[in-house]
């Protein structure tokens, strides 16, 4: 495994000089942002598979710096009920597969999407419980009429881009928020359907990251180094569910945190222990939303911390004592 970072943390800076400083930190690889949430900062696909020039610079930066990219990163809500906001985030992601051929990258991080209740919602609509049987009903139309006939479609877009790769991000909000959705529509559309493993989207729903790796052995795409913090006195009045604004760090059920101020260090040895039994072998890398912490000084910590848990090597192939 290498470590790496999503530099949309730095989108005030030039890709170079982010790349400088990564470098300068012991950071190998990195995932970029191309469109959706994410932003275009430092790539904005349609520019650079239009024009030569730019696309020349912007690989010859990344080539010059020895770093691997590890991912495009097109996260939206490709299945959004208002057409327009859909069709937005689909245009971003095709594009995002069309540079990541050109680029010979073979994996795409986005999210599921959500779609609305029925053809004529205006807004998603998060289903989280079976009662009253409206949400069963409108589950129904999300998987079956929505989300189950577009990732179809997208997959045979992808893999004739030589994408074969879309790591979903297990996020509420979404229809994939945890292992028995991502699994649950993999069934449904194909094995280029993975996730993109985000320990922070999981630890507050009360799932164990370890036991969540094992349980999607041969579906892990790519792997985010973000951790969460449950405050234990809010959630015992309240619970997990919480829609106070991130910034109210002392009223929320759980914040984002810099990795190991959520779960301890022996936990984060515990998950890329298991990423290994998983057969993982690809990149460890960081998203930092620790709205505690400075961008630089979060991230510095977690790099700390990562550089001495992450297994470079691999399973050994022989065990020499046995």
């Amino acid at each position: 495994m290498k470590l790496g970072v999503l530099t949309v943390l730095f989108a005030d800076r030039s890709l170079a000089d982010t790349i400088t400083y990564l470098k300068s930190i012991g950071v190998e690889a990195i995932e970029i942002g191309c469109g959706g949430y994410p932003g275009k900062a430092h790539c904005d696909p349609e520019k650079l598979l239009s024009d030569d020039a730019a696309y020349d610079e912007f690989i010859t930066t990344i080539r010059n710096s020895g770093l691997t990219v590890s991912a495009l990163s097109c996260h939206g809500n490709m299945v959004h009920p208002d057409k327009a906001v859909a069709e937005s985030y689909i245009k971003d992601f095709k594009n995002a597969v069309l540079l990541a051929e050109k680029m010979g990258i073979d994996r795409i991080n986005t999210f599921s999407g959500c779609p609305g209740d029925c053809p004529e919602s205006k807004y998603p609509n998060w289903v989280t419980c079976p009662w009253p049987d409206d949400f069963l009903k409108i589950l129904d139309y999300q998987w079956n009429e929505v989300l189950i006939p577009f990732w179809k479609d997208m997959v045979e877009f992808t893999k004739a881009h030589g994408v074969d790769k879309i790591a979903f991000e297990m996020h509420p909000g979404f229809c994939v928020y945890n292992p028995e959705t991502l699994l649950k529509l993999r069934a449904a559309v194909g094995p280029e359907l993975g996730a993109n493993f985000d320990p922070s989207h999981l630890v507050w729903q009360g799932i164990d990251p370890v036991m969540a790796i094992r349980e999607l052995k041969g579906a892990i795409f790519h792997f985010h180094a973000k951790d969460s913090k449950v405050d234990p006195y809010n959630t015992a009045k309240n619970g997990v569910l919480d829609t106070k604004n991130y910034t109210d760090e002392a009223n929320r059920a759980w914040i984002f945190r810099s990795v190991g101020y959520g779960m301890p260090e022996t936990k984060w040895r515990e998950m890329m222990s298991e990423l290994v039994l998983a057969g993982y072998d690809h990149v460890v890398s960081i998203e930092h939303e620790d709205s505690l912490m400075a961008p630089t000084e979060g991230l510095e910590k977690a790099v700390d911390l990562l550089k001495r848990v992450i297994i470079r090597e691999g399973k050994p192939t022989e065990i020499w004592w046995a």
